[in-house]
C-alpha cells in the first residue's frame, strides 16, 4: 500500500453531518483522535452537543416519510454502489482503521471485506423483505402481514471494528427504509465519518444518514431516547452501559438491538485436533490483538491434551511481531488507550498473584504507545479476574477439566452468553454441546465465524436482537398485520 497519510486525513470530514451537510458542533466544541501506536494526534472533531443530537433527529425525520416510500430497488442499488465504492476505497478505510485503532494492517483490510460485505448482503435483503398471505381458519379473513420501516434510528458504535459495525447497522436500515442517527465511537471516529460521506457519494438522499461524533456519548444519547420521535436504538459495546440504554428505551418502548459483553469459551476435547485446534486459537484469541467481544476469553482444556496444546499454542503466540500495524510484517498491534492497557496489566498481577504461570509474554511493550506482549496463562484460578472478566486484549488464560459434564459448566459460568468455540472430532459431542452450552454463537472445529450472511449476537447478559443474516433486516422493521374481509364469506 502506498498511501500519503496526511492526505488521506485531509479527506476524511470532522464536523458533523446533519441533514446531508458537514458542519461544526453549535458550541464549537472539539475533541482529538489519537493513534494508539504513537500517542500521536491524528485529526480534531466537532464535538456534538444536545442541541446537535436534537438537530440531528430532526433531519432524520423530516425525510423518513419520503425515504420509507422509496422503491426497495433503489435503496438496494445505493447499498450495492456504496459496497463497491468502499472496495475500490480499501486501502484508505484500511489505513485509517490502523491509524486509529491499531490493527494490522493486514486485519484491517479483513475489516473492509468484513464490513462491506454487510452493504452487499443487505442490497440483496432489500428487494426480498417478504410478508405472508393466507386465510383464516374459519375462512371469514383474508390475512396479510407485510413488514414497513420501524422509523427513526439511533445507531451507536464501538471502536474496535470502526467500519463493520458501521455498516452493520447501517446497511440493514437502509435497506428496511429507516432513517438513522449515528453515534461513533470516540477514540476512532474518523472510518465512520469517511464511511458517512462514501454514502453520501453513493447516492443515499439528504438527512436518511446524520452522524454526530462527540466526546460525550450521554450528551448525545439521553435527549434522543427521550424524544417519543425515535423509534429504534441499536448499541454495541459494555453490558452496563447497555443497561443504562435499556433502561432510557423503556420510557418510550423503544425497539432495541443490543450486542453486549462476551466471555467466550474456547474448548478442546481429547480427541481434537490439536494442530486444528492451536489455529482456531489463534484466529479466536488474537483476531483484532483480542480486542473483539468474540475473541476467546477461556481456554478450557482437556487435561490429556493440555501440555501439548500450551506448548503449541505458546509457540504461535511468542512467533507474533508486536509494533505499529502500519509497518510490514507486524501481527499484533498496540491496545487502544492507555487505561485498556493498564487493565490487562493488572489482570494479569492478579492471575500470577493467585497463582498462575506465565508461559510467554506478561509484560507492556516498548516506550511509545500501548503496546502489551501477547500472553498465555496456566495454572489460572477459576477465581482470578481473566477467567471471569472479558479480557479484550492478547491475554489466553488455560483452565483445564476431566468430564464433558464439568467443561459446560465451566463454560456456562458466566452472565454472558455471545461466541463460544469447540473443538472436537466426535460429531454427537457437537451437538451435545450445541444444547448444552448457552451462548448465541458456537465455533465449531473454527475460530473465526462471523459473516454477514450470518446472524450474530448472544444470551444472556450479551444483548438482544441479531444483526447479520436474514434476521437482520427484521430488527429495523415493524410487523403488520391486515385483515381482509374475505369475498367468498357468507356467499
Amino acid at each position: 500500500m502506498s498511501i500519503d497519510i496526511q492526505e488521506l486525513l485531509a479527506k476524511v470530514p470532522t464536523g458533523l453531518l446533519i441533514g446531508g451537510k458537514w458542519q461544526e458542533a453549535s458550541s464549537g466544541e472539539t475533541f482529538d483522535v489519537e493513534n494508539p501506536a504513537t500517542g500521536e494526534k491524528l485529526a480534531t472533531l466537532s464535538s456534538a452537543n444536545s442541541d446537535d443530537a436534537v438537530a440531528a433527529l430532526d433531519a432524520a425525520c423530516g425525510v423518513q416519510a419520503d425515504w420509507a416510500k422509496t422503491s426497495p430497488r433503489e435503496r438496494s442499488n445505493i447499498l450495492r454502489r456504496a459496497f463497491e465504492l468502499v472496495t475500490e476505497r480499501k486501502d484508505e478505510f484500511a489505513a485509517l482503521m490502523t491509524l486509529e485503532m491499531g490493527k494490522p494492517l493486514a486485519e484491517a483490510y479483513g475489516e473492509v471485506t468484513y464490513g462491506a460485505e454487510y452493504l452487499r448482503w443487505f442490497s440483496e435483503e432489500a428487494v426480498r423483505d417478504y410478508g405472508r398471505s393466507l386465510p383464516a381458519p374459519e375462512g371469514t379473513l383474508r390475512m396479510v402481514t407485510r413488514r414497513k420501516p420501524v422509523g427513526p434510528c439511533l445507531l451507536i458504535t464501538p471502536w474496535n471494528f470502526p467500519l463493520a459495525m458501521a455498516t452493520r447497522k447501517v446497511a440493514p436500515a437502509v435497506a428496511a427504509g429507516c432513517v438513522m442517527v449515528l453515534k461513533p465511537a470516540k477514540l476512532t471516529p474518523l472510518t465512520s465519518q469517511y464511511f458517512a460521506q462514501t454514502m453520501i457519494e453513493a447516492g443515499l438522499p439528504a438527512g436518511v444518514l446524520n452522524v454526530v461524533s462527540g466526546q460525550s456519548a450521554s450528551a448525545i444519547s439521553e435527549p434522543l431516547l427521550a424524544d417519543s420521535r425515535l423509534r429504534k436504538v441499536s448499541f454495541t459495546g459494555s453490558t452496563a452501559v447497555g443497561k443504562t440504554l435499556l433502561k432510557a428505551a423503556a420510557e418510550n418502548v423503544l425497539r432495541t438491538s443490543m450486542e453486549l459483553g462476551g466471555n467466550a469459551p474456547f474448548i478442546v476435547f481429547e480427541d481434537a485436533d490439536i494442530d486444528q485446534a492451536v489455529a482456531g486459537a489463534m484466529g479466536a484469541k488474537m483476531r483484532n490483538i483480542g480486542e473483539a467481544c468474540t475473541a476467546a476469553n477461556r481456554f478450557i482444556v482437556h487435561e490429556s491434551v493440555a501440555d501439548e496444546f500450551v506448548a503449541k499454542f505458546a509457540a504461535k503466540i511468542s512467533e507474533l511481531n508486536v509494533g505499529n500495524g502500519l509497518e510490514e510484517g507486524i501481527t499484533c498491534g498496540p491496545l487502544i488507550e492507555r487505561k485498556a492497557l493498564d487493565n490487562i496489566a493488572a489482570l494479569v498481577e492478579d492471575a500470577v498473584a493467585k497463582g498462575a504461570t506465565v508461559v510467554t509474554g506478561g509484560k507492556p511493550r516498548g516506550e511509545e504507545g500501548y503496546f502489551y506482549s501477547p500472553t498465555v496463562l496456566t495454572n489460572v484460578s477459576r477465581e482470578a479476574r481473566v477467567a471471569q472478566e472479558e479480557i479484550f486484549g492478547p491475554v489466553a488464560p488455560i483452565l483445564t477439566f476431566r468430564e464433558e459434564a464439568e467443561a459446560i459448566s465451566l463454560a456456562n459460568d458466566t452472565e454472558y452468553g455471545l461466541a463460544s468455540y469447540v473443538f472436537t472430532e466426535n460429531s454427537d459431542r457437537m451437538w451435545r454441546l450445541a444444547d448444552g452450552l448457552e451462548f448465541g454463537l458456537m465455533g465449531f472445529n473454527a475460530g473465526v465465524i462471523s459473516n454477514a450472511a450470518a446472524p450474530f449476537g448472544g444470551v444472556k447478559q450479551s444483548g438482544l436482537g441479531r444483526e447479520g443474516g436474514a434476521e437482520g433486516i427484521e430488527e429495523y422493521t415493524a410487523l403488520q398485520y391486515i385483515g381482509v374481509r374475505d369475498p367468498y364469506a357468507n356467499a
